[in-house]
Order: structure tokens, then C-alpha cells, then sequence
């Protein structure tokens, strides 16, 4: 079948593919549905139908369902928790033992490929991951509401359907949060990763330690600091080189001012994403010439005073970010919101 036309179906049976579009507005208005009980239906007078009329209709109808119901628990059958696994390439291995052709990785079990291998995971309903050669993954839960694997090494593509906050990745540094997009995850033998996030938003986060990354952007992150500083793919190489001195050393670090300067001449209105993310990192001092320097690129909003973003005030820091010529802050917090936890 096409992709258009497996897209379709998705339109009327959530089955297939579905756009990538579509698949953003469910995360979007997901917040809304209706969660609580429906109202009862009025009453209605019952019908006088003769019961020898009604009584084979009902037998036949519950043996009819009888019957779909155990085609469907047969053809579904699996071990519960467990993804299906798929052979792209070469025999990446299950729990150390190598699959030619579908098999199921369970809650606990890593699946691994060398250099000759590839594998794709089925993540329950909601996506599907491609692993890259040479890489460890874990499937660590897979429950509705939250699917979560771990990357120990190697590269990862995902692309995910779901609403906010359902698929998560693991690494040594930092954890891979989906807000309904598509990306690549590559974390290498001491632990560093970078993500790419090729549709849609990803948040990183790592002990309160926040980055959120849109289309066409990557961040890179380091055990024991988290993650960096999101920037646009395209941004200027004095940009590129400077992110990772501010965000990787220490607050003492003298190569610090230099990076820093380096980083503000060279930044367009476009890499205001960096400079919103540095406003509330590193120094007092840092932040306050971060704070001039975006304001020549994109006018902050009344409540975007300098003295309430340099104390880091969530809503002036917001109400900027709406400004920026992305998406609302508002729907992109909505993965940290109360109804999902």
C-alpha cells in the first residue's frame, strides 16, 4: 500500500502512518479531549418485537463477535511489554541472540547491531525506531501513556505519532523527550550525544536542566553537565564553535568571555533559539549581555522587562519565546502539564 493511501486510512481507522502534520494537531489539542463520563441518553419507550424475531438476531450477533474477538487475540498474542524488532541489515542480535527475521524485545533485553546490521522496532502503536549499526539499545517500559528505551551507544532515528511525552530515550546525559516529531540520537562510548530533530520538537532534559529543540535545530550533551544549548543547523560557525565552551566548563573558565563574545557578534535574528536558552544560563554577567544582544534582534514584550528575565521569571521568559517566530511556549510545556502524570 502507498503512503498516502496508509496515511488515509489513519483519517478513519488510526491505522497506518498518519501525517506528520496530522500527527502534530493530535498532540496539540490532546489537552482538550473529553475525559470525563459521558451523560446517560434519555430514555427511550422499549419496542414490542416478538421475541422469536429478536432472540436468533442476538445469537448471532454475539456469536459473530465471539469470533472476531478470538481472531483477534490470536493474531495479537505477544509477551506483554514487548516491542516487535524487524531485521533491516545483516542479524542484529536479541538478549545476545542474532534474528534473521521479526522477533520481540522485551521489558529488559537489549538488542544490539555491529557494523554489518540494522534492525527497526515497532514502539507499540505510537512510532517506530531505526537502529544504526553499531549501536545498544534497552527497552526499559512499554505501557499505554509511556513507551521508554535507553541508547547505551550507537544511533538511533525515531519518528513518533503520539501525543506529548509518551516516548522516551534514555542516554548517559540526558533523556530524549518526544513532543510528536522525528529525529536522530547519537550518543558515542563516553557518553556524549547529539540530537537532530528533523520534524516536530524534542525536549532534553537532565536534572532540571532543560533544552527545547524545533525542526532543522541540534544540541549535543555531556555526562555530568546535561544538555547544551540548542542551535539552528545552519548557524555560523563562530556560534557553533562558542556553544560548546559555554556550555561544557566550568563558570571559572577563561576561555568563557571570549566564546561568549564570539557567540553574540556572530548571531542572526534566527539564532535567537540560542540566545533565549543562554538567558537563563551561566553567569549574572553572561546573562545580561545575552539579554542586550537579543534585544536587537527580536524586541522582548512588556512583560519581558530585563530586570524579570535576569531573575529568570517563567512568564517574561514565555511571553519572549512567543516572539521568537516559533511555536507558543504554551504548547510545548503541555508534556510537564498535571493530567499527564
Amino acid at each position: 500500500m502507498s503512503d498516502d493511501l496508509s496515511r488515509d486510512d489513519y483519517l478513519w481507522t488510526a491505522a497506518g502512518e498518519p501525517d506528520p502534520e496530522i500527527a502534530r494537531l493530535e498532540a496539540l489539542l490532546a489537552p482538550y479531549a473529553h475525559r470525563g463520563t459521558l451523560p446517560p441518553l434519555p430514555a427511550r419507550a422499549p419496542r414490542r418485537r416478538a421475541l422469536h424475531v429478536v432472540l436468533p438476531i442476538v445469537t448471532a450477533a454475539a456469536s459473530l463477535a465471539l469470533v472476531i474477538a478470538a481472531a483477534w487475540f490470536t493474531s495479537t498474542a505477544r509477551p506483554p511489554g514487548s516491542w516487535s524488532v524487524q531485521s533491516l541489515a545483516g542479524a542484529p542480535a536479541v538478549a545476545g541472540s542474532p534474528i534473521a527475521g521479526p522477533s520481540r524485545l522485551a521489558v529488559g533485553q537489549a538488542l544490539t547491531t555491529d557494523a554489518q546490521s540494522r534492525a527497526r522496532i515497532a514502539v507499540g502503536e505510537i512510532g517506530r525506531v531505526d537502529v544504526e549499526p553499531n549501536s545498544r539499545v534497552r527497552l526499559i517500559r512499554s505501557r499505554p501513556g509511556e513507551h521508554r528505551m535507553a541508547l547505551d551507544r550507537g544511533r538511533i532515528a525515531a519518528q513518533i505519532w503520539a501525543p506529548p511525552r509518551y516516548f522516551f530515550v534514555t542516554t548517559p546525559s540526558a533523556t530524549a523527550i518526544d513532543l510528536g516529531c522525528a529525529y536522530t540520537l547519537d550518543v558515542d562510548a563516553a557518553g556524549a550525544g547529539m540530537i537532530r530533530v528533523t520534524h516536530g520538537w524534542v525536549a532534553f532534559e537532565y536534572e532540571g536542566r532543560e533544552s527545547f529543540i524545533p525542526q532543522g535545530a541540534v544540541c549535543a550533551t555531556r555526562p555530568g553537565f546535561g544538555p547544551g544549548t540548542p542551535r539552528f543547523a545552519d548557524a555560523p560557525a563562530r556560534l557553533e564553535r562558542a556553544l560548546p565552551v559555554l556550555d561544557f566548563s566550568a563558570l571559572a573558565d577563561p576561555r568563557r568571555a571570549a566564546a561568549l563574545a564570539d557567540l553574540l557578534a556572530s548571531a542572526r535574528a534566527r539564532d535567537a533559539l540560542t540566545l533565549w536558552h543562554l538567558l537563563s544560563r551561566g553567569t549574572p554577567e553572561e546573562r545580561a549581555k545575552v539579554y542586550d544582544r537579543l534585544v536587537t534582534l527580536v524586541p522582548p514584550p512588556a512583560s519581558a522587562s530585563r530586570e524579570a528575565v535576569l531573575r529568570a521569571d517563567r512568564r517574561a521568559l514565555d511571553d519572549w519565546w512567543n516572539e521568537l517566530g516559533l511555536d507558543s511556549a504554551s504548547w510545548w510545556r503541555v508534556w510537564k502539564s498535571p493530567w499527564r502524570e
